[in-house]
């Protein structure tokens, strides 16, 4: 027999193996599967009847971490329709073009995000969504024969590389995806999870589909605040954390942090960006848990990697602070410029790319970058890594970020990693500066650990003493805090923008 695969088995088997389980907490509302289950089914109604939506329509979604955006995660792709979440901190200029893009038939938008000034009609969540909701009839949707090759949803590119682009995601991608992901990161529905990732990053890392389907509880986090996030994780006894760097540092330094009871955490996902292996195991010390490391992308689904010991292999730190090794279902390869795999060396560098049935149908509309992108029926990422002689992966730089300096390539990584080793850094970011001799020279931007002090001329000299010297930034800037995307990453674009 052969099922066509889909994520809304997901919500299938919670509906009818956890009725009564609380699934959803947001705040104060927290459904059951069942209620949960039953608030998917009226959208799906609602989207069908009332909105006129068909198999193959886009839907967006404007919102944070809210239940609302986790219905839709069920409630639109029931339909047969594609989901279209959008990145609540992009100007409604940029709003525009995406939606220009993928022409959705309705947006349904959160009263305190920019209304984008589109034609398309909008759905506001609040009162509006709740009668909309309450408005349709109360049994079950039934999906129409849905395709497992079918699009299910449109992920938008961050636009680092460009102009943004919408990566399509299959019924297929995303179920397997969420099978291998919990496999590899052994969840299981005792697992209650805060979404401290945007749900609009690619499903924050794929759980609201595993952990749905294994009954886990999900915890709504509409912004990221330290204080609030330590509070949830006391409150309602929570087990994983995923966070990106940036999140990690700003929990260390919460007021409340050492108050709080964080013993319920079993496992922290670090992803997004490189952290080096001293903060990892100051993070693992402080929260009293395991951390690893991740790394994906959009056009994956994301997961590609998960930094985990070896079976069988003593634990090490050092391991966890990589960028990992595949998770389930995905070869991943570091090739040269001739296609050729590196040996397993931790020295050798080449471009990361991948194959897998994760691997995004195409970028919506960009038939030429899409054959580019999945050249030679592999996926190619843009970021360099080497891989150490057991396998383990180590991104040291995207091939746009390289700093090319009198004819030698700088990875801003390499020297980032070499500042947050200082005791008094915090976070790093290093970008290539214009230089009339060499072309362009390392800046680097750095924020520093609660009381802790240190001059630019100190920080230099510490990168000089560990690295190179025409490695070393030319001159280090200490701001008060880093510009953040709304996934919570250093956006190097606009520190490239800083001025002198």
């Amino acid at each position: 027999m052969e099922v066509p695969i889909t994520p809304i088995d997901f919500l299938t088997r919670a509906r009818r193996l956890f009725p009564s389980r609380v699934g959803v907490i947001d705040g104060e509302l927290r459904f059951t599967y069942s209620e949960y289950a039953a608030r998917c089914d009226r959208l799906a109604h609602a989207l069908q009847g009332s909105l006129g939506v068909r198999q193959g329509d886009r839907v967006a979604w404007l919102c944070g971490n809210t239940h609302e955006l986790l219905e839709a995660y069920y409630g639109v792709i029931m339909t047969g329709a594609i989901l279209v979440p959008l990145n609540i901190r992009l100007s409604d200029r940029e709003m525009r073009g995406i939606l220009d893009d993928c022409a959705p038939k309705v947006l349904f938008r959160h009263p305190e995000q920019i209304d984008p000034n589109h034609r398309v009609p909008q759905i506001a969540l609040g009162s509006e969504y709740e009668e909309l909701l309450a408005s349709q009839p109360e049994e079950p949707f039934v999906p129409p024969p849905i395709a497992e090759g079918d699009p299910a949803e449109i992920f938008y590119t961050s636009g680092s590389t460009g102009v943004p682009k919408g990566a399509v995601l299959t019924h297929r991608n995303l179920y397997l995806h969420a099978v291998h992901s919990a496999l590899t990161n052994s969840f299981s529905g005792h697992d209650v999870v805060v979404h401290t990732i945007p749900l609009f990053h690619v499903n924050g890392w794929g759980t609201p589909h595993y952990l749905t389907g294994l009954g886990g509880v999900h915890v709504m986090f509409p912004r990221f605040d330290a204080e609030e996030l330590l509070r949830i994780i006391e409150e309602e006894r929570v087990t994983r954390l995923f966070l990106v760097p940036t999140m990690a540092a700003a929990l260390l330094r919460s007021p409340s942090f050492g108050r709080r009871d964080l013993s319920s955490l079993r496992q922290v996902s670090i992803g997004g960006a490189p952290i080096a292996a001293n903060a990892l195991s100051e993070l693992e010390s402080k929260l009293g848990c395991t951390c690893i490391c991740g790394y994906g992308m959009t056009e994956t689904c994301p997961t590609l990697t998960r930094s985990l010991d070896k079976p069988g292999e003593p634990p090490s730190a050092q391991r966890r602070a990589t960028t990992g090794l595949p998770i389930l279902g995905v070869d991943v390869r570091v090739f040269d410029e001739s296609d050729r795999e590196v040996p397993w060396d931790g020295v050798t560098r080449g471009e990361v790319c991948t194959r897998s049935n994760h691997v995004m149908l195409g970028y919506w509309n960009r038939p030429e970058e899409t054959v580019e992108a999945l050249r030679g029926g592999w996926m190619r990422t843009g970021d360099v890594a080497t891989v150490s002689p057991d396998g383990y992966l180590m991104i040291v730089d995207r091939k746009k970020d390289l700093i090319i300096s009198g004819g030698e390539n700088i990875s801003s990584v390499e020297v980032e990693r070499a500042l947050v080793a200082h005791p008094a850094v915090l976070e790093a970011a290093v970008v290539g500066m214009p230089h009339e001799k060499w072309g362009e020279v390392p800046r680097a931007f750095v924020t520093l650990r609660a009381g802790a002090s240190a001059t630019p001329a100190e920080l230099i000299a510490f990168v000089r003493d560990r690295l190179a010297h025409f490695k070393a930034p030319r001159e280090v800037v200490v701001l008060d805090q880093m510009p953040l995307g709304g996934t919570g990453k250093i956006q190097k674009v606009v520190l490239r923008r800083h001025p002198s």
